[in-house]
């Protein structure tokens, strides 16, 4: 199963001519790793997943998988999503046979699936991957609201860890009286409101800050998760980070600090860096 509380929500890396660039890729995640970092999100998050199409994530995939230190080392978990969903049980069925830690299962934007039939698409990719597997619910994005019902049902699938909740924050506190198991996991997504976010339950972290000063904020949130004392100079600290790279739009922040460290992750595809 997934053991590591923090994971870094890692973009992935682009050519000026918005070409998938995946050494630039894997040399931020190198990056991470040298700085400490024990988990990563490829192909998951930072709202570029949905740019990239299959032969792409493969392309990711199998680079990932050869990188033998970095996949024996560290929890390496990989984002699953697709408006089609036999484009999604071939992703998943590469993944099947790999060290990859783990799956994040997010749903289609758009098109706006029923509940039974995001239940069936969840059910078979999870069936065709057998990793474990966090589902991502993000609303606000997708258009798709998983419901509470749906979350506990799913719940009863051993390998449903956890989920990454982006809808209402306070739904963690029903999903928590409701849920019969206590293996189960409610992971932030981002650092957005996230003191008040593991006041109502959540427990993991899914970081896009991490990108740019991973040991700062896993400390910060290993002492929120075990209700340890924040320093005034901590929460300035915090603060700081936390304004550098969420005003404006995060994703371009984070590349362009990137870029500056000397590793080549590149531009966003646009509209996303559009002038």
């Amino acid at each position: 199963m997934l053991n590591e509380t923090f994971h870094i929500a890692v973009p992935t890396a682009f050519f000026e001519d918005e070409s998938i660039n995946i050494q630039g890729t894997i040399d931020h995640i190198r990056y991470l790793y040298k700085q400490g970092v024990k988990s990563v999100l490829v192909c998951g998050t930072t709202g570029e997943q949905h740019s990239l199409n299959i032969n792409e994530k493969i392309e990711i995939l199998d680079r990932i998988v050869a990188e033998k230190e970095l996949i024996n080392n560290m929890e390496i978990i990989f984002g699953v999503s697709s408006i089609r969903q036999k484009e999604a049980e071939v992703l998943v069925k590469n993944i099947h046979d790999t060290n990859i830690s783990g799956i994040l299962l997010g749903y289609p934007p758009y098109i706006l699936p029923t509940q039974a039939e995001a239940l069936i698409y969840t059910k078979t990719i999870i069936n065709h991957c057998k990793k474990p597997t966090i589902l991502y619910n993000n609303p606000n994005r997708t258009g798709f609201d998983l419901s509470l019902e749906s979350i506990i049902q799913l719940s009863n699938m051993e390998l449903v860890v956890g989920i990454k909740e982006a809808g209402r924050k306070e739904r963690v506190q029903l999903l928590k009286k409701e849920m019969k198991r206590n293996d189960f996991h409610y992971y932030a997504g981002g650092e957005s409101e996230l003191d008040e976010k593991v006041i109502l339950g959540f427990d993991r972290l899914s970081s896009i800050a991490g990108n740019l000063y991973p040991i700062e904020i896993s400390e910060w949130f290993k002492k929120l998760v075990s209700r340890q004392e924040i320093t005034k100079q901590e929460r300035v600290r915090i603060e700081d980070i936390l304004l550098k790279v969420y005003q404006g739009s995060p994703l371009i922040n984070i590349k362009e600090s990137i870029n500056k460290k000397g590793i080549a992750i590149g531009i966003c595809r646009s509209p996303i860096g559009n002038q």
